[in-house]
Formats: C-alpha cells, sequence, structure tokens
C-alpha cells in the first residue's frame, strides 16, 4: 500500500484535501488545558500499547470533566456510527490516554494477588501487585461509564503524537495514582468469568458472547488481561482481530452445519466513505474480502487494490488485509447464524477520499452489520448481481475483477445440485 503523505506532510496541506486529519485533532487536543490531575467519567475504557513488547505502556481512557452516560458517546462503537469523521474525531481526541508501565505477564500476577487476598493469605510474598492495573481492570469490567481520577506524574502536554496511524485519542499522561469513585456495575457474567482462573480464554470469549455482552466489552477485558488460565496483557490492536477471529471462528462451526440461502441476494451500504458491496451466493461457505482504497482516501495517494479469502474449511495463516478482513467476516458469520444459512460471501469494499482520518475496524464490522440488516436485493445469476456491483463501484471493473477468484469459481463451476 502506498505511503501517506500525512507522514511528510503533517500539516502543511500538501494532499490538497478539504480536511486535514493533524489539524483537526491538534485544534480538539489544544482545548484541553495543561493539568496535572483530571476527572471524568471513563467510558469505559482502556488502551493497551503495544510498543516496547512485553515491557508496555496500558491505562484507562477519560475525558476530562465528562460524566454519566454521555461518556458512552466516546467510544461505543454504536454511540459513533451515527456521526460523521469530524465529530468523532473531536469526541476522541478528548479522550486522555492515562498510562503506566507494566509487563504483559504482569495480568497473572495481579490475578494471583488477588486470589491470595480473597482466600485469607495475607502475604502473597513474591506477588507483584500494581495498582494502576488493578484499577484498569476494574474499571474494564464494567458495563457502564464510571467516575475516574487520575493524578499524573506532570502536566498533561496537549500536543499530537503523529505516527501515521493516526488512531482518534487525546494527550497522553504518565499515571501517578488512579481511582474509582463510584463502584463499576459489572455484568454478573463477566465477574463470573473472569473469577474462573481455570476455564481456557476462548471458552470464556465463548461464553460471554453467548450471554450478549457485547464484542467491545469482551475486547477490553481480554486486552486487559482477566481471562483465561494463562492471563497476560494483549495489546489493543491485537486484541481487537483476536475476538474478532475466534468469535467468527465460533459461529462458523455452527454455519457450516446450515443449509444453503435461497438466493443469490445483494445487500449495499456506504459509511464515513466506505462503500460495501456484499453479495451471498448459495453454495457452501466461503469467503472473499476485496479491498480498493481510492487516489487521496486516507492511506494512500494512488490507487490500491488488495484481496484475501478462505475456502469452506477455514483461513490458514494471517490475513494480508489483516483487522478489516476479520472484521467483515465476523458481521457475515454473524448474519448467517442468525438466518441459520451458509452461502459463499463476497465483499467488495472501497475506500473513498471521504474517507480523511481512519477510525478503527470497528467501522468495517458495524457497517457490514447495517448492510445486511438493510434487506438486499436478489438477482437471478452471479454476472447479473456483478454488473450491479460494477455499476455502483468508482473504479473500472477491468482494474479489480482479477481479484475476485472465488466469485469467479461460482461464476464458471457448477455444482451437483445444479444437476438435480
Amino acid at each position: 500500500m502506498a505511503m501517506n503523505l500525512c507522514v511528510t506532510c503533517k500539516g502543511k496541506g500538501l494532499c490538497g484535501r478539504e480536511h486535514c486529519p493533524i489539524l483537526e485533532r491538534f485544534e480538539v487536543v489544544e482545548t484541553i488545558a495543561p493539568a496535572d490531575s483530571l476527572f471524568g467519567a471513563s467510558p469505559p475504557s482502556v488502551f493497551v500499547g503495544r510498543k516496547g513488547y512485553p515491557d508496555i505502556f496500558a491505562g484507562p481512557l477519560v475525558p476530562p470533566n465528562v460524566g454519566g452516560s454521555e461518556a458512552r458517546h466516546y467510544d461505543d462503537p454504536k454511540e459513533l456510527l451515527g456521526r460523521d469523521i469530524g465529530e468523532i474525531i473531536g469526541l476522541r481526541s478528548q479522550l486522555v490516554r492515562s498510562y503506566t508501565r507494566m509487563n504483559v505477564k504482569d495480568a497473572a500476577s495481579a490475578t494471583k494477588a488477588k486470589n491470595a487476598r480473597g482466600v485469607g493469605d495475607a502475604g502473597g510474598e513474591g506477588m507483584s501487585d500494581n495498582p494502576a492495573l488493578l484499577t484498569s481492570q476494574e474499571l474494564a469490567m464494567a458495563e457502564l461509564p464510571v467516575d475516574t481520577e487520575v493524578w499524573f506524574t506532570r502536566p498533561l502536554n496537549a500536543t499530537v503524537a503523529f505516527d501515521g496511524m493516526l488512531m482518534p485519542m487525546g494527550p497522553a499522561g504518565e499515571i501517578k495514582k488512579i481511582t474509582l469513585t463510584e463502584n463499576p456495575k459489572v455484568p454478573r457474567k463477566v465477574d463470573y468469568l473472569v473469577s474462573d482462573t481455570d476455564s481456557l480464554a476462548a471458552d470464556a470469549i465463548r461464553e460471554l458472547y453467548r450471554h450478549d455482552v457485547s464484542q467491545h466489552h469482551i475486547t477490553r477485558i481480554f486486552s486487559i488481561g482477566l481471562l483465561g488460565a494463562e492471563r497476560k496483557l494483549v495489546p489493543t490492536r491485537w486484541s481487537i482481530t483476536a475476538i474478532d477471529d475466534m468469535i467468527g471462528k465460533m459461529l462458523l462451526d455452527n454455519v457450516r452445519d446450515y443449509p444453503e440461502v435461497c438466493d443469490i441476494t445483494l445487500f449495499t451500504a456506504e459509511k464515513f466513505g466506505n462503500h460495501f458491496e456484499i453479495l451471498l451466493i448459495p453454495r457452501c461457505f466461503s469467503f472473499e474480502l476485496v479491498e480498493i482504497w481510492l487516489p487521496d482516501s486516507v492511506w494512500s495517494d494512488k490507487l490500491w487494490i488488495g484481496s484475501d479469502r478462505e475456502e469452506y474449511s477455514g483461513k490458514k495463516g494471517y490475513s494480508s488485509l489483516a483487522g478489516g478482513y476479520y472484521a467483515a467476516r465476523t458481521s457475515v458469520a454473524e448474519y448467517l447464524h442468525a438466518i441459520r444459512r451458509q452461502a459463499t460471501v463476497a465483499i467488495v469494499r472501497e475506500i473513498l477520499p471521504d474517507y480523511w482520518a481512519p477510525l478503527g475496524v470497528w467501522v468495517i464490522r458495524e457497517a457490514v452489520r447495517d448492510a445486511l440488516r438493510s434487506g438486499g436485493v436478489t438477482f437471478g445469476s452471479v454476472d447479473s448481481a456483478l454488473r450491479e456491483i460494477s455499476s455502483r463501484i468508482r473504479t473500472p471493473y477491468s482494474k479489480w475483477n482479477g481479484e475476485i477468484q472465488l466469485l469467479d469459481k461460482c461464476r464458471y463451476q457448477r455444482t451437483i445440485g445444479e444437476f438435480m
């Protein structure tokens, strides 16, 4: 993928875009006065970094002077979905990332220390007990926003750390002390599985998902090291993909036993300059994602096209399309599981210049969910559906038709069922 112009431009306007992601963030961050402490309701949200792994920085995200249910608007994908990119950048840039240095194995030590205290062991000798980690874990378990007070080792410096990823997040401050000023409201199933140190993480995740704990919540507690027998902190970016992958595989284990969909059906949606065409074909499960990044979209200054896929037996290795592949597959698996059907699924995602700042893979997950909920249009053949897709994709079909390998199989290879 082409190098992002933002890396060299840094707000000078070289790209000619109407909006500058860097300046947009900087203007919002400047409104946060430098301070050595803050009080606000965490959405709840925690962030676990990956730099320096296995010695990383982690801690809660807290918007200054924001309380109650209002804090949910800063982090919950369902709350953010109806806003425009500028609004989301404005909200996310106000989230102060509090952090302290941790080792990924500290999660296991924290669990042992809590269990030792729980059974009356006054010693717990040899077990590291990081107060900031324990508070972050307590906050991460919460279902609703939690009033939080943080003191920093030095006043916050309201600057933007630019690294080309443009993650919508405000200034950071090293934790001196952190307290929760109210008791978090923790779902009973979350509390039970966090306390269960014998079950595997995959089993705990499956149980939480089946009891309607949101994927966003599951990702949070998994990342901060609260699930499984062998517990450790997992960087947020990795945990998002891991949860998508595990939930997707869990659902597909059932989907592969369902009958095929009855019709060739096309769904479409567009969110934040991401255009999706989703085609379901009456065949056994397989999945393909084609991504088309138009010139001057957020990651690329020229046209970039890529694809990845999996057959009935599943995905081998890590996708070349990274987290977006697993996010899209999860939403497809949820839909097929809900209608008790399987299908060959082809998705074409075209990223337009309107997508001027990256918001995260939740955009893909929620947009595909939204499209599949909206109802589709049926077609008599794959070719007629493909013509409809091509009419709505701005990039000429000749430039991306070589990427749709599974779709070609559906077009040219007949199944036994077609002869009966």
